[in-house]
């Protein structure tokens, strides 16, 4: 939460599938996931409120950070802090600036603390479940030969989708 890219949502899947297998049990693993999230979340925010935009700026170069997307981020946080707040971890790359954006904005810490602690359960326990789901899919033999077809299906579209992309630029260069 800190900044560094991580899979976070297919780590806590794949974590809700071992649940499944009876690996983990299931307040541990939401405990952690949630806590480890509110942990950096909470150094994030503290990084946008104390050290600022010089920093976040600085270093948010690296992944396409720039004065103007910061300051559209800043206006869009104004203007839907709470929603933000809850359902932007559900997000990627919101789930990353969100904090800092707080922070930067000098949003009072419990608020931040209160809505933060609410999103990070609720979105550990949705990883966590679609894993434990997941899992139990898997372990039905009735249902793998699905995962296959629907795995041929998803190659399938991503290859006609490549070949109407690459198409697409060629017509593009000959009428350009």
């Amino acid at each position: 939460m800190i900044g560094f890219p991580f899979p976070a949502e297919t780590t806590l899947t794949l974590a809700g599938v071992e649940w499944s297998q009876g690996m983990f049990s299931f307040l541990p693993l939401l405990l952690v996931s949630a806590f480890g999230n509110i942990a950096g979340s909470t150094i994030a925010y503290g990084i946008g409120y104390f050290l600022g935009r010089p920093v976040i700026l600085r270093f948010g170069r690296w992944v396409g950070v720039t004065e103007a997307r910061l300051k559209k981020a800043e206006n869009k946080f104004a203007q839907y802090q709470i929603s933000i707040l809850l359902w932007g971890k559900f997000v990627s790359v919101i789930r990353v600036l969100v904090p800092y954006i707080a922070g930067l904005e000098r949003m009072p810490m419990i608020r931040f603390s209160l809505l933060n602690s609410i999103s990070a359960f609720l979105w550990a326990a949705v990883f966590l479940l679609e894993g434990r789901f997941l899992g139990g899919l898997w372990t039905d033999e009735r249902h793998r030969e699905w995962y296959v077809v629907l795995g041929i299906g998803i190659v399938m579209m991503l290859v006609v989708w490549w070949r109407w992309q690459t198409a697409k630029r060629r017509h593009g260069q000959k009428n350009g």
